[in-house]
């Protein structure tokens, strides 16, 4: 059978740099607010689906790779520390730019309403605020900024950070990795060949909720006050 677009784009990638790729995708999409539209959740899940692959790209090649190891935790943890630099990067910005990020004119990869939701968010869940984010696309990009503008303590934010990365890169890649094996011994075939709608799934999922709020949760939006 041949495979879907996806699947072979995930494959060169792998064979190409896949895991630094991987993680400068995280990297962007939890700190830079260029990164809004990268699908992390996505990358993420077929990351672990993938994730024999990285290894022996990494690490070279050799079957013991095969079951789950302490080069499958290393990749893991190089993913966390990119999801938390990437936040770290993103709390600096908010912190030294504060209030002039309302007032930034608005372009293709900077909306205003992205910020305010993730205000809005920050507002209604305080500092659990930079753990939650990490689980829904757009705000978890704008959060630790929004945490920065408001002047969230720093070791506060570090531990929120800290644990919020290592809960999602977790869950995501160690869900696919695990689900991956579940389904090859229980129906004998790989999700490998189904990457395609996984991926879009995954993004409907996750982002749907988020976009409706975004477009049409405008009273909410017109709340927000401008940081003094």
């Amino acid at each position: 059978m041949d495979k879907s677009f996806i699947q072979r784009l995930i494959e060169w990638i792998i064979h190409h740099g896949g895991l630094f790729f991987l993680m400068f995708v995280i990297f962007a999409e939890t700190g830079l607010f260029v990164g809004f539209f990268l699908p992390g959740d996505s990358l993420l899940f077929a990351a672990g689906i993938f994730m024999n692959d990285l290894v022996k790209e990494l690490f070279g090649a050799n079957s013991s790779f095969e079951s789950f190891g302490i080069f499958h935790i290393v990749i893991i943890i190089m993913i966390i520390v990119a999801s938390a630099a990437g936040n770290a990067v993103g709390y600096w910005f908010g912190y030294k730019t504060g209030p002039l990020l309302y007032e930034r004119r608005e372009t293709l990869l900077f909306k205003r309403k992205h910020l305010m939701r993730a205000k809005l968010f920050y507002d209604k869940y305080g500092r659990a605020t930079i753990f939650l984010a990490k689980f829904l696309p757009i705000i978890r990009t704008f959060a630790p900024i929004v945490a920065g503008m408001v002047k969230m303590k720093k070791p506060v934010f570090a531990f929120y950070n800290v644990f919020g990365s290592i809960c999602w890169v977790s869950s995501m890649m160690l869900g696919g990795y695990f689900l991956d094996k579940w389904v090859w011994k229980k129906f004998h075939f790989s999700l490998k060949d189904n990457i395609e709608w996984i991926a879009i799934g995954i993004i409907l999922v996750t982002t749907l909720p988020v976009l409706y709020k975004l477009f049409f949760g405008k009273n909410d939006i017109d709340e927000v006050k401008t940081p003094q």
